[in-house]
């Protein structure tokens, strides 16, 4: 019999600020790219990530993956980082990039994809900014 391939997903919660600014550009054409996102007093939301690993169930637990353990995982390598956070000036892997929901799900995938344990690999990143605006990201 072969192996199934499973998708499991464990989701977190963060709080974070942030400001979509191009220091290259005029206040003007900032105003006009991001609207109130270039707020010079920054803006917040209330972020939900998903995450989705995938692999075989390992025959003695059941498991593709420890959800336990995925759980420190996220909480270590994104949540203590971002949660109540200035993303623009809090976390050291943004440093230095427009810190988008684009951008920050590509970034929270490099954080936590090499921490996962051997024959588990990250499926999808899911930021959710708000309830109606997510981005998905798979590597």
């Amino acid at each position: 019999m072969s192996e199934k391939l499973v998708y499991v997903t464990r989701r977190v919660h963060f709080n974070g600020a942030h400001k979509l600014y191009n220091p290259k550009w005029s206040e003007e054409k900032n105003e006009e790219v991001f609207g109130k996102c270039a707020n010079k007093n920054w803006h917040g939301h209330n972020f939900d990530l998903f995450v989705t690993v995938k692999g075989c169930p390992n025959p003695d637990t059941g498991f593709v993956m420890d959800l336990k353990k995925l759980k420190i995982i996220l909480q270590e390598k994104v949540v203590s980082k971002l949660d109540h956070s200035n993303f623009n000036l809090d976390v050291d892997f943004l440093k230095d990039v427009m810190p988008s929901i684009e951008n920050i799900a590509m970034k929270i995938w490099e954080e936590i994809a090499i921490e996962l344990p051997s024959g588990v690999q990250l499926h999808s990143v899911k930021l959710y900014e708000t309830e109606n605006q997510y981005v998905e990201y798979f590597g």
